[in-house]
């Protein structure tokens, strides 16, 4: 007996991943398959983007906060004149 997919290469029909909403339409079931893909590639596109979103805004933060904080100092060291 050889491989599964061998086995679908001569009977197309027997292949679940053939059909779509019930019928046999293997050319629907590869846009499908491919439109799937391109939605899995967006996802990770786009999480890859909100991570580095995340990242950009924490690192501004910190900026902000140290900014502030350097200015007090500052600020500290003229009022003690």
């Amino acid at each position: 007996m050889g491989e599964w997919s061998e086995y679908f290469e001569d009977y197309p029909e027997e292949n679940p991943a053939n059909w779509v909403n019930g019928r046999f339409d293997p050319a629907a079931a590869a846009r499908l398959r491919e439109l799937e893909d391109r939605n899995r590639a967006v996802a990770r596109e786009s999480q890859a983007l909100q991570k580095k979103m995340f990242q950009m805004a924490t690192e501004a933060k910190q900026k902000a906060m140290s900014r502030d904080a350097e200015n007090k100092s500052h600020n500290s060291d003229d009022t003690g004149l």
